[in-house]
């Protein structure tokens, strides 16, 4: 209202003066008058609006002309919106610099694309993995799957494909595009390289679990069949009723083993820690290996360390038997078991050592895996069903201990279960008494394995060997 007023006020004195001009001095004057006020008034408004043309052209960069007049008003009103509006533009791009940089510190990669699958922006993970600089490039310039067309083309929501990408080998990267407002398009490269091995674990599990299930439903369905079906003299029968009592006995061990193996797996699985007496321990496990070889196999123990440990006991004799066992089938009629409790470089070590058939080194790395066997038919022959090292390895893992091994074909295997110093528990009584050798059945040969100090020592701390074990 004041401008209208103002401009109104100024129309006014104009007019007044040119009347005041015609009444005292003439006509003309009057018309000379109002011409003059006229044109200075558009010279000065069209000047005006050129200044205010040239800052709009470029109004970022320029300052906006100052107001007088009739435009003072209006020109503070304008100046007010334009520092409002940098202000927030100003506020708006440090938000999107604070954004930008928490986006770049993710460990996955994200390319916005256009319509025509150019990119438009991509964060720092994104530019390392696939190379990307600058805009407004096609995005096949730097990722040349040919999957990736596919994918780009496909109109699913969440669809996705895996790769390898050349500068990262071994890794397996997860291409996932997401649609997003308009003809935009945002592609997200994520490392899955764990949950591919995870993926493929829990495939293999599944698939050996299967398979060896399998032998002994079938064995036990024939016989099954073949009882119910023919007219078979006792003999027979027992001989039948037998195979199929000892298929049902290895589908429970199998389902012991992978009770057992789920149960040391579980964060739930509190440790039972207590002390143990180790010679006792290994005595009775002694005596039942000797009772299972029979007396094909000469087995020794001898004891060179501390009474007591501290150890779950079902769960030490557990490790202990399953090496035991797996030592009396994989050693030939006549070879020898040597057992051997003692401290060495600060650590519990209980070795079981066989003059088996040993196990190649290419095996050596794998042995950690359940249902890894380095000879399948041998395994089965021998009742064996697996995973025996691994719920050994997963044990000893519980104790914060491991497990180091030498083996070569033909000569035999050594394994010794190694126990942290802090388990040790020392025995003040015969701490200064000379090393006794318990209950040694037949001396070891060292000809069998290798010796205690040199390879097995030498031999970075390994995992354990799953099969040919595998109780």
């Amino acid at each position: 209202m004041r401008l209208v007023i103002r401009n109104l006020a100024a129309v006014l004195a104009a007019v007044l003066i040119a009347a005041l001009l015609d009444a005292y001095v003439s006509e003309r004057a009057a018309v000379w008058w109002l011409g003059f006020v006229l044109v200075v008034y558009a010279l000065s408004e069209t000047a005006y609006l050129a200044r205010l043309h040239h800052w709009a052209t470029l109004p970022r960069n320029r300052s906006l002309p100052a107001g007088y007049g009739p435009w003072r008003a209006l020109i503070a009103r304008l100046s007010r919106f334009v520092r409002q509006e940098v202000d927030a533009q100003g506020e708006l791009a440090s938000e999107l610099a604070r954004i930008h940089a928490a986006v770049d510190q993710l460990p996955d990669g994200l390319v916005v694309l256009d319509r025509y699958d150019h990119v438009l922006w991509a964060n720092d993970a994104a530019e390392s993995l696939h190379g990307i600089f600058g805009t407004r490039r096609p995005i096949h310039h730097f990722i040349r799957q040919p999957e990736l067309a596919n994918l780009l083309a496909s109109n699913e929501p969440g669809s996705s494909i895996r790769v390898e990408l050349p500068g990262r080998p071994g890794r397996i990267y997860e291409l996932l595009l997401h649609r997003a407002q308009g003809d935009q398009k945002l592609l997200i490269t994520r490392d899955v390289t764990e949950r591919a091995k995870l993926d493929a674990m829990r495939s293999d599990f599944v698939a050996n679990v299967s398979h060896e299930i399998r032998t002994p439903v079938t064995v036990i369905a024939g016989f099954a069949e073949t009882l119910l079906t023919l007219e078979l003299d006792a003999e027979q029968r027992r001989q039948y009723l037998e195979s199929i009592l000892a298929q049902s006995l290895t589908m429970q061990r199998l389902v012991d083993d992978l009770l057992t193996i789920s149960s040391l797996e579980s964060d739930t699985q509190a440790l039972d820690d207590e002390p143990v007496d180790v010679p006792a321990l290994l005595e009775r496990l002694v005596d039942e290996a000797r009772a299972l070889s029979a007396g094909r196999h000469e087995i020794s123990l001898a004891i060179d360390g501390p009474r007591r440990v501290l150890a779950s006991p079902g769960e030490l004799e557990s490790a202990v038997r399953n090496l035991l066992t797996n030592a009396i089938r994989y050693t030939s009629d006549g070879g020898r078991i040597a057992v051997d409790w003692r401290v060495q470089d600060a650590e519990g070590r209980i070795s079981v050592r066989d003059t088996g058939i040993g196990i190649a080194p290419e095996h050596l790395p794998r042995l950690a895996e359940r249902f890894y066997r380095v000879d399948r038919g041998r395994s089965r022959a021998t009742g064996g069903t697996g995973l025996g090292l691994a719920i050994v390895k997963r044990i000893l893992a519980r104790h914060q201990g491991h497990l180091r091994f030498d083996s070569a074909p033909g000569r035999g295997s050594t394994f010794v279960l190694c126990l942290p110093a802090a388990r040790l528990i020392p025995d003040a009584a015969t701490a200064a008494q000379p090393p006794v050798a318990a209950r040694t059945a037949a001396p070891a040969d060292d000809n069998t394995t290798a010796s205690e100090g040199a390879p097995i020592d030498q031999r970075p701390s390994s995992t354990s060997r799953s099969e040919p074990t595998g109780a």
